[in-house]
């Protein structure tokens, strides 16, 4: 007996088995019947759906960022100062040849 190969389904997908699952308009046999999907990866699915609904209403304002905004401008005045710097000198001992 050969092994069937292992599917990977899409969110969208899994989404709508398990809401179909979870209106009840149809049995769990029916729907594994209908989508070719095992009963029991249905069941799993529609439990995923209803615990994570809440989410859905959840706080959808952004947090703040995890970097800190003005190290990194900090950095980078530092690092132009630096090329500026570098640019000249090379161009002074004939180094650099005209503009980037």
């Amino acid at each position: 007996m050969s092994k069937r190969p292992r599917r990977n389904h899409s969110p969208a997908f899994k989404a709508k088995v398990a809401l179909a699952a979870f209106k009840g308009e149809t049995t769990l046999a029916e729907l594994a019947k209908r989508f070719e999907v095992h009963p029991n990866q249905i069941a799993q699915w529609k439990e995923q759906l209803i615990g994570g609904a809440s989410g859905v209403f959840g706080e959808s304002r952004p947090s703040e960022p995890a970097v800190d905004i003005k190290a990194l401008h900090a950095k980078i005045g530092e690092l132009t100062l630096e090329n500026d710097f570098l640019e000249g000198a090379l161009s002074k001992a004939g180094l650099l040849s005209g503009k980037r």
